[in-house]
C-alpha cells in the first residue's frame, strides 16, 4: 500500500538535502529558459517591425501588421498547448525522466533556429520566426507538467510546496534575463553603430546592423537549456512513477537509496496486491475519476486559463501600455536600438521590484499559508489594482501620476506571482493520481495556455477597438472570476501526494466516491 511504502514514506519525511536542490536548479534552468524564449519576443517586435515594415516617406516608424504581431506574439503559445497536452500524457506513458531530455532538445534546437531566416523579405522572415517559435512552444510545454511532476515527486510533504514553487519561480530570472541581454545586446550595437531619432532621419535610424539585434536576443535563450541537459539525463525516475505507475518497488528503492543515501526497503509485495485489485486503475474519461476528481479538474483548469488572460496580456504589452502613459517616448523620438534599450529597460525595472520578489515570496510563505490563501489573495488584489487602474485611466495618463501608474501596475505583476501565476503550477502536480499525474498537470497548463492565446491575440484588437481603459476593466473581471473558481481547488499543504490523490485509502478500499474528503479551505 503506497502509505505503507518505506521508499514514499521515506521522501515524505526526508530532510532537505543537496539532491532536493539539485532537482531545484536543474527542473528550474529549464522554466528559466521557458520564460526567456517566451518573453524575449515582446522586447524586439517593435524592431522587427522597424525593419520590414517600413514605409518610406511615413511619418512614424514601421510597425508589425496586427495579424502579424499577433502570430508571432502568440505562435509560440500554440505550440506551448499542444506541448503541454502531449508530454504530459507521454510523461504518463514512458515515464517523466524518458520524456524529460527531449524537451530540452527540442528548446535547444528551436531557440537556436528561430534567429535564423529562410530569405530576406518579410514575409519569409516572419513565416520562419513563427514556424520555429511554434516548435519552441511544443518543447516548453513537454518542460511545465514534466518539471512540476519530477519536483512534487522528488520533493517531502513538508516543504513540497516551496520546492515546486522554487523551480516555477526560475521564470523570474528568466524574464529579467531577457531584459538585461537584451539591453546589453541594444547597448552594444548602439555604441558601435549610432543614428539619429526617426524623427530626424527616417532611413538611418534603423541601421542594418539591427538585424542582428533581435537574433541574438531570440537565440541566447540556448545557453542555459543546453547547459543542463547532461544533468537531467544523470536523474533517475522518480521513485512514485517507478513504484506506483511500473510498479517496480525494488527499482524505486534502490534509486531512491542512491539519492537519500539511506537503506531503503524494497516493499514490492505491497504493491503487488495493486494489479489484481479493482477500482484504482481508473482512467481519465472514466465516471470514477469525474466523482473523485472531476470538480478538482474544472477548478485547475478554470483558474489557470484566466489567470493567464490577465497575466500575459499584461506581460506581452506592457511596452504599448508604457508608451501610452508616456514612460517611453513615442516612436518616432527613438532611433531602432534606443527604442529595443529603452522598452527592454522597462521591463527589466518591472520584473525586478515586482515580479522575481513576487515569486519568491510564494516560495517562502505556501508552505505556511497554503495553496489556497495565496491563490485567492493574488486574484483578490489583482482585481483592486485592475480597477484601480481602469476606472481613473485618465488620472494615471497625467504627467505627474505616471510614476504612481507603474507603481500601481508593479503590484498587480507582484500579487499575479505571489498568488495564482506560482499556485495555478503547483496545485495539480499535486492532487491527482500518479499514473495520471503529468497528464492532468498538461491538461490544467494547457488551460492556461489557451488564456495566454486570448490575452495575445485578444487584447491586441481589443485595445485597439475598446482602448487601454475597458480592457484593462476587462482584465479586471477576469480576475474577480479567477478568485470565484479558487473555490474549487483543494488545499494540498503538509498532505503526502498519496492522500492528496486518494491513492492512500484506494488501496485500502477505503476511498469516498466523491472526493470530498479534500478540504478546500484550510480548517482553523
Amino acid at each position: 500500500m503506497a502509505k505503507d511504502m518505506e521508499v514514499l514514506n521515506a521522501l515524505d519525511v526526508a530532510k532537505t538535502q543537496w539532491y532536493h536542490f539539485t532537482a531545484i536548479v536543474i527542473a528550474g534552468m529549464g522554466f528559466f529558459t521557458d520564460a526567456y524564449d517566451l518573453f524575449c519576443i515582446s522586447l524586439v517586435t517593435k524592431l522587427l517591425g522597424r525593419l520590414y515594415y517600413y514605409k518610406e516617406g511615413s511619418s512614424s516608424p514601421g510597425t508589425l501588421p496586427s495579424n502579424v504581431s499577433a502570430a508571432v506574439n502568440g505562435v509560440a503559445f500554440c505550440g506551448t498547448l499542444t506541448g503541454q497536452l502531449f508530454f504530459g500524457w507521454l510523461g504518463d506513458k514512458m515515464g517523466r525522466k524518458r520524456v524529460y531530455g527531449l524537451t530540452l532538445m527540442v528548446m535547444v534546437i528551436c531557440s537556436i533556429a528561430s534567429g535564423l531566416s529562410f530569405g530576406k523579405d518579410a514575409t519569409s522572415v516572419m513565416t520562419t520566426l513563427c514556424f520555429f517559435r511554434f516548435w519552441l512552444g511544443f518543447g516548453i510545454g513537454g518542460d511545465y507538467p514534466l518539471s512540476a511532476t519530477i519536483m512534487s515527486e522528488y520533493a517531502n510533504k513538508k516543504t513540497r510546496g516551496a520546492f515546486i514553487a522554487a523551480v516555477f519561480a526560475m521564470q523570474g530570472f528568466g524574464i529579467l534575463a531577457g531584459g538585461m541581454v537584451a539591453i546589453i545586446v541594444s547597448a552594444a550595437f548602439k555604441a558601435k553603430y549610432p543614428a539619429s531619432a526617426y524623427e530626424y532621419d527616417a532611413t538611418g535610424s534603423t541601421v542594418p546592423q539591427a538585424d542582428y539585434v533581435w537574433r541574438i536576443i531570440c537565440m541566447f535563450g540556448a545557453i542555459p537549456a543546453l547547459l543542463t541537459y547532461y544533468w537531467r539525463m544523470k536523474m533517475p525516475e522518480t521513485a512514485r512513477y517507478t513504484a506506483l505507475v511500473a510498479k517496480n518497488a525494488k527499482q524505486a528503492a534502490a534509486d531512491m537509496s542512491k539519492v537519500l543515501q539511506v537503506e531503503l526497503e524494497a516493499g514490492q509485495e505491497k504493491i503487488e496486491p495493486l494489479d489484481k485489485g479493482k477500482g484504482n486503475d481508473f482512467g481519465l474519461f472514466t465516471m470514477q475519476f469525474a466523482r473523485r476528481h472531476g470538480l478538482h479538474l474544472v477548478g485547475t483548469t478554470t483558474t489557470w486559463f484566466l489567470l493567464d488572460i490577465a497575466f500575459y496580456s499584461q506581460n506581452l504589452f506592457q511596452k504599448d501600455i508604457f508608451t501610452a502613459i508616456g514612460w517611453i517616448p513615442k516612436a518616432k523620438e527613438m532611433s531602432a536600438l534606443d527604442e529595443v534599450f529603452r522598452i527592454a529597460r522597462a521591463q527589466t525595472l518591472i520584473a525586478l521590484c515586482s515580479t522575481v520578489p513576487g515569486y519568491w515570496f510564494t516560495v517562502a510563505f505556501i508552505d505556511k499559508m497554503g495553496r489556497f490563501a495565496i491563490q485567492l489573495m493574488g486574484f483578490f488584489f489583482m482585481t483592486v489594482f485592475m480597477f484601480a487602474l481602469a476606472i481613473p485611466y485618465h488620472h494615471w495618463t497625467l504627467e505627474a501620476n505616471r510614476i504612481g501608474f507603474v507603481v500601481m501596475y508593479s503590484l498587480t505583476f507582484f500579487f499575479a506571482n505571489f498568488g495564482p501565476n506560482a499556485t495555478t503550477f503547483v496545485v495539480p502536480a499535486e492532487i491527482f493520481p500518479a499514473r495520471l499525474r503529468s497528464t492532468c498537470h498538461g491538461i490544467s497548463a494547457a488551460s492556461g495556455k489557451a488564456g495566454a492565446i486570448v490575452g495575445a491575440f485578444g487584447f491586441q484588437y481589443a485595445e485597439k477597438a475598446i482602448g487601454v481603459k475597458n480592457t484593462l476593466i476587462i482584465l479586471g473581471v477576469v480576475n474577480l472570476l479567477g478568485m470565484m473558481f479558487t473555490f474549487l481547488v483543494p488545499e494540498s499543504k503538509g498532505k503526502s501526494l498519496e492522500e492528496m490523490s486518494g491513492e492512500a485509502e484506494e488501496e485500502n478500499g477505503t476511498s469516498t466516491e466523491s472526493g470530498h474528503e479534500l478540504r478546500t479551505v484550510p480548517a482553523v
